[in-house]
């Protein structure tokens, strides 16, 4: 897979979900894994999907069911949307191990979270993230997350970072457009927006597309805002950024996962259980949840999967 798509937006695409990894409770659903990623690329107007994200479970799933995925996500839609491995642990020589295993299987790029918890210093950071880059010859999205990861790449960090020949882009969930419109000024890192709700705002700085959760479920409405933003169409952008103001709070009521596994059980489309420490969305978040969903016009039934933009 090239390492740009023409027409659809940055190096990984446009619109990209970071995949929920559909569950039994025993193990991993693998024919659910392509269903869903079929259902994603082919009727929800996706460009790509990251696989094996913090969406994905990736903290309790196994490096053999992380491989487990991937294949199978490859084999359903791998030559028709770009395949990003979520690869990136607290460990640097894990995170290789993984980054290595990704690129065997046929991943298409990769994307590389910061070190959680430990906190290192920014040289640290950068050390960390190039040799990663440096053990494989895939392309790499860099992910800033400092409220979850405790550490944020710095404006000067992501800059000399981009420097590297495959590290090409960032998942940007820091939630500050000037700090992310000082990167875009300074370098040429494709930056993607990874909160659903600054999709619009950042694309009005240079973002050139997104990471999604909501876009499990409003992946065509994403994509027309995008479409008509590129295009020049301001208000219908903005009109679209507004009807999906419900869902972007809603699903993140609480961790994000779990109402998008909700969601998708009541659309019928393969999702399973969460695994411990989360757990699956109680009756009061999923009535909630179906109320945010109708506001948006999204209603949670099959016949409103792909509705008209």
């Amino acid at each position: 897979m090239s390492m740009s798509l023409p027409g659809t937006g940055g190096p990984f695409g446009r619109v990209l979900s970071a995949m929920i990894t559909p569950l039994t409770d025993g193990g991993i659903d693998l024919d659910g894994v392509g269903r869903l990623a079929t259902h994603l690329v082919d009727e929800a107007g996706h460009d790509g999907l990251v696989i094996n994200g913090t969406t994905g479970e990736a903290p309790t799933t196994t490096d053999v069911e992380k491989d487990q995925v991937l294949r199978a996500v490859l084999d359903a839609v791998g030559d028709r949307a770009t395949i990003v491995a979520g690869v990136g642990t607290a460990d640097t020589a894990h995170s290789i191990e993984l980054a290595r295993a990704a690129e065997r299987a046929g991943a298409h790029g990769l994307l590389v979270v910061t070190p959680y918890y430990s906190c290192p210093p920014q040289e640290a950071l950068r050390t960390h993230l190039r040799s990663v880059a440096d053990s494989v010859g895939l392309p790499l999205m860099l992910y800033d997350i400092p409220g979850r990861a405790g550490a944020a790449l710095t404006t000067e960090t992501l800059v000399r970072l981009a420097e590297h020949p495959r590290i090409v882009a960032l998942k940007d969930a820091k939630g500050n457009v000037a700090e992310t419109s000082w990167v875009l000024a300074r370098s040429d890192l494709a930056v993607y927006s990874g909160d659903d709700v600054l999709t619009l705002p950042l694309a009005a700085v240079g973002a050139v597309g997104v990471v999604g959760v909501v876009t499990h479920v409003a992946g065509p409405q994403v994509r027309a805002m995008l479409l008509h933003h590129e295009a020049g169409r301001v208000a219908e952008a903005r009109a679209l950024h507004h009807q999906l103001m419900p869902v972007f709070t809603g699903f993140f009521r609480t961790q994000g996962v779990i109402l998008v596994k909700a969601a998708l059980k009541e659309l019928g489309l393969p999702a399973g259980p969460v695994r411990l420490p989360l757990m699956n969305a109680t009756a009061d978040e999923l009535e909630q949840l179906r109320d945010d969903c109708l506001a948006a016009g999204l209603p949670l039934n099959r016949d409103a999967l792909v509705p008209s933009v």
